[in-house]
């Protein structure tokens, strides 16, 4: 019999206050992380994320960042534009056989 994990979520406040007392506090991450019962290399992470994005960091359960949401956003576009040109391609492949 397979025992399944379920994988633990933090609220985003949660985070916040976390990487706070390490770096406010300070106290050491092992310690934080002691405290909170999280693991060390995952406060590392938070703390990294809340340095590197700031306001916009921990955007919450399967959303994406402004930033990430615009990439997304222009790779669908870009994939449609590739598929417009090679059916105008193949369109004018086509017209050009059989326009003379």
């Amino acid at each position: 019999m397979e025992s399944e994990k379920k994988r633990k979520s933090y609220e985003q406040q949660f985070k916040i206050d976390a990487v706070n007392m390490v770096v406010n506090g300070n106290r050491s991450v092992a310690s934080v992380a002691r405290d909170l019962g999280i693991e060390v290399n995952l406060l590392h992470r938070w703390k990294r994320e809340l340095t590197e994005d700031g306001s916009q960091a921990f955007p919450g359960k399967g959303r994406l960042s402004p930033q990430e949401e615009e990439l997304r956003q222009l790779r669908r576009e870009l994939e449609q534009a590739k598929e417009d040109r090679e059916i105008l391609k193949k369109a004018l492949a086509f017209f050009s056989k059989h326009g003379k």
